[in-house]
């Protein structure tokens, strides 16, 4: 997308958006572009995602666990969580025999792996961009201590 394709659909002037984006990028609130890819398309139509727990769950293990899943071909994502489960892995592969083999082969194989629960997603959907909580620049909300106030809870 141009800076003047984005300039239109926000309502800026072209050098006013290259502006706010060339600021946005400085603070690091922008951190890059991504590129998107059809995982059917490149012959990795079956989804799916990996709840993993992990036996000792220790620091020095977190590193090299993370770094040997994101090395696997068929990993797009992966999540270190709190709860039951450790990490959460998407992932995209051929078919049911492919994935049996990558959490086979590349999961429970593991010393480390103490359990591997495997969900099939159906569909996906992106939502829209994440917004900041409020506009730059807009005041903070303001609060009233009168119940009768409109958008108060007693009002």
């Amino acid at each position: 997308m141009t800076y003047r394709d984005l300039a239109a659909q926000v309502g800026l002037a072209p050098s006013t958006c290259l502006d706010r984006v060339t600021r946005l990028r400085r603070s690091g609130v922008i951190l890059g572009h991504q590129l998107r890819l059809d995982p059917a398309k490149l012959g990795r139509g079956l989804e799916a995602l990996l709840s993993v727990q992990v036996r000792p769950h220790r620091r020095e293990l977190v590193g090299p666990f993370v770094e040997r899943i994101r090395a696997l071909p068929e990993s797009i994502t992966v999540f270190h969580l709190t709860g039951p489960d450790d990490y959460l892995v998407h992932v995209a592969v051929a078919d049911m025999a492919d994935l049996q083999r990558l959490v086979l082969d590349g999961f429970t194989s593991r010393s480390e792996v103490a359990r591997v629960e495997t969900r099939l997603i159906f569909q996906q959907w992106d939502c829209g961009p994440l917004l900041p909580t409020r506009p730059e620049g807009a005041p903070a909300p303001t609060t009233t201590s009168d119940p009768q106030a409109p958008g108060s809870p007693g009002a």
